[in-house]
């Protein structure tokens, strides 16, 4: 019990420290069960999903006046209103997909050498991005076009693959359709919230037979660390991409999916 509560202060650390920026949260979630080991494979790969709501209730409590404010203003801002459906119309795609295609996903992508091949691919991509002199017409997450969110929201959908990094797409999908850095950046987060609270809350429903069985104290504690981690990675990436690039991020990705490939080999 004691190791399983290490693992989980661990695995709760990575997923703060990785759900807001794009390298793949659950990727680094799944190679580092791969190394540490879990007691149960199959809860293992749940586990990652469900601690991810530590770091969603950190993002929660951080936007929670401005969600209050567009929870009052739905039926009396247009503006309010306008957000809102465009959030909405993001998430449809990843609830649909994710939906129909859970088992597969689970099944078959849930696999590290494929993790470690889309974790350098990313950080190739980011590396693109950056190099392109894109020219922002975006400045706002909130004045979007309504297509656009919703093509967001079907880039989104390439993060199902672990490894590819949901904040990852939507930031690219985002910054190629006009936006800035800062503005793609905090939409990713307001597209996780639902995104997210949905992944939790299915997981959780799907497998509430193992979590009354023992587990429960495990998630707790990778909750709790999730959710100290993520606050403070919510409170410093957008002033961070603000002022930088993603070259961090994305050779940080490069080299943490070439020694996965080599440590995969080798064991």
């Amino acid at each position: 019990m004691t190791f399983d509560i290490l693992k989980a202060i661990i695995l709760g650390i990575v997923e703060g420290l990785t759900e807001f920026v794009p390298v793949s949260s659950t990727g680094h979630l799944l190679l580092v069960q791969r190394f540490f080991g879990f007691a149960d494979e199959d809860f293992g790969k749940t586990f990652a999903v469900l601690i991810q709501f530590g770091a969603i209730l950190a993002l929660l409590s951080i936007y929670f006046v401005r969600l209050w404010k567009l929870a009052l203003g739905f039926f009396t801002d247009p503006a309010a209103r306008r957000f809102v459906i465009g959030i909405l119309l993001a998430f449809l795609p990843a609830a649909v997909v994710g939906a129909i295609a859970h088992d597969f996903i689970k099944s078959v992508l849930f696999n590290e050498w494929l993790i470690c091949f889309t974790l350098i691919a990313g950080g190739a991509v980011l590396l693109w991005v950056d190099m392109l002199d894109l020219k922002p017409r975006y400045h706002d997450a909130q004045k979007f076009t309504l297509p656009m969110y919703f093509t967001i929201g079907v880039v989104q959908c390439l993060a199902m693959v672990p490894g590819v990094s949901r904040s990852g797409a939507t930031i690219v999908g985002a910054m190629l359709l006009g936006a800035d850095r800062r503005s793609a950046a905090e939409f990713s987060f307001w597209l996780a919230m639902p995104t997210m609270v949905g992944a939790f809350a299915f997981e959780a429903f799907k497998n509430r037979a193992e979590l009354a069985h023992g587990n429960l104290t495990a998630v707790a504690v990778g909750f709790i660390f999730s959710f100290i981690f993520g606050w403070i990675v919510v409170k410093t990436f957008l002033g961070y991409v603000q002022r930088h690039s993603f070259a961090l991020f994305a050779w940080w990705r490069i080299m943490v999916g070439a020694v996965g490939l080599v440590a995969l080999y080798l064991f």
